[in-house]
């Protein structure tokens, strides 16, 4: 038997005879930037998190850049993040001229602990940017408590969580503003990237539609307003001309190119509704882990926290034979990965930052443990029967 760590086929074997119809219907109408298929999802995704407003663009690392610089983050400020997540997280606080603080994490969810974020507060601490890492939701109670005490923002990188919720609220409403990728890989894939920022607030959903695109507009002309207080200087002008719109080549912010294509929206539209049974089923599979993997010594899995409800993009165990575990299941043709391999904090291009081997030791520790299983929706019990049955053999062994 060959079982990989992730099949897209299956899935878009599921979801062809619509995604097709939609895709093709898209390319029929010659709309291929923005317009009403864009317009759409982005409505339908923010009534399915719980937000008044969502942002579509090119991909979740840019998600996170615009929202962080909508919240008007940058240049010597100090953003708290974990170490424990993949490199975009504290690689868009670098490219903002912000530093990324790093917080070790909680050994059962491999979530940021909050228990040591205060400490790491200083004067220059804009934000906390907690990762709901795997698809299990950070403590955002706790979270939120501390940034309230200290008026800082949070930022929530959902990008591995869509769908899960915390004390019955979605991901996504929890903080300031979310982040959410549409890369293939994810729970909701597209065929190609994209991301999502949602927001509940008006000027923040303002300022990242402006970054989106160039900076320019009307969305531009009230972003400078909300960012630096200069009033726009052609309001109702277009009224006035309904054939000339006096802000198609004005621009207020040196910005971005970080639009979401209309065709990845109708693919993403398409498959939205199909979501939670795939996250469902998702939950099946870690259920059928935690079963048949909890008890075996020198094994243990991951549990959700209570109020919590994850969406298990990844299924994690540690082990301390992680790599011999790894080459065992690819010599029985299974597929596992090991995210992620380095802590952030240790990685090359944050050498600058002066941490080194022992700063944050748990993190550290579950780097040289964590091995992912499959847990892609389409596995049949087939499947993951034979996984656990070698998993089993390896142990016994």
């Amino acid at each position: 038997m060959n079982v990989k760590i992730l099949d897209l086929t299956r899935q878009y074997e599921l979801v062809r005879e619509k995604v097709e119809a939609a895709v093709c219907e898209q390319m029929r109408s010659g709309a291929y930037i923005g317009g009403k298929a864009v317009a759409d999802f982005e409505e339908k995704f923010a009534r399915y998190v719980g937000a008044k407003y969502a942002i579509a663009l090119n991909s979740g690392t840019d998600a996170l850049v615009i929202a962080m610089k909508a919240l008007g983050i940058g240049r010597g400020d100090e953003v708290i993040t974990t170490p424990f997540t993949f490199f975009a997280t504290a690689e868009t606080v670098a490219m903002i001229g912000a530093t990324p603080v790093f917080v070790d994490v909680c050994e059962d969810t491999y979530n940021i602990d909050p228990s040591k974020i205060e400490k790491r507060i200083t004067s220059r601490t804009k934000a906390i940017l907690p990762v709901h890492i795997f698809g299990q939701p950070a403590d955002m109670d706790s979270i939120n408590a501390i940034a309230k005490k200290h008026n800082l923002f949070v930022i929530e990188d959902a990008c591995q969580a869509v769908g899960s919720s915390i004390g019955g609220r979605m991901i996504g409403s929890v903080g300031d503003a979310a982040c959410f990728s549409f890369f293939p890989t994810k729970n909701l894939g597209g065929f190609g990237d994209g991301g999502m920022i949602t927001t509940s607030d008006e000027k923040t959903a303002t300022i990242c539609r402006a970054y989106r695109e160039h900076g320019g507009a009307q969305n531009g002309a009230k972003a400078r307003f909300y960012l630096d207080g200069v009033k726009d200087e052609l309001a109702g002008e277009a009224s006035n001309n309904p054939l000339y719109n006096p802000y198609k080549y004005y621009n207020y912010l040196i910005a971005y190119n970080s639009r979401l294509d209309a065709i990845q929206a109708r693919v993403l539209d398409v498959k939205l509704d199909y979501l939670d049974g795939f996250n469902a089923r998702r939950t099946q599979i870690a259920a059928f882990y935690e079963k048949e993997l909890g008890n075996i010594e020198g094994v243990r899995t991951p549990h959700a926290r209570a109020g919590v409800k994850p969406v298990w993009h990844q299924y994690a165990i540690c082990v301390e034979e992680k790599d011999r575990l790894g080459q065992f299941l690819a010599s029985k043709n299974i597929g596992s990965a090991a995210f992620y391999p380095v802590p952030l904090h240790l990685q090359k291009a944050f050498d600058y930052l002066g941490y080194k081997d022992g700063d944050l030791p748990v993190a550290e520790k579950i780097t040289k443990e964590t091995v992912c299983l499959p847990i892609f929706p389409e596995l049949t019990q087939e499947e993951l029967d034979y996984i656990v049955a070698e998993i089993k053999e390896f142990y016994r062994k």
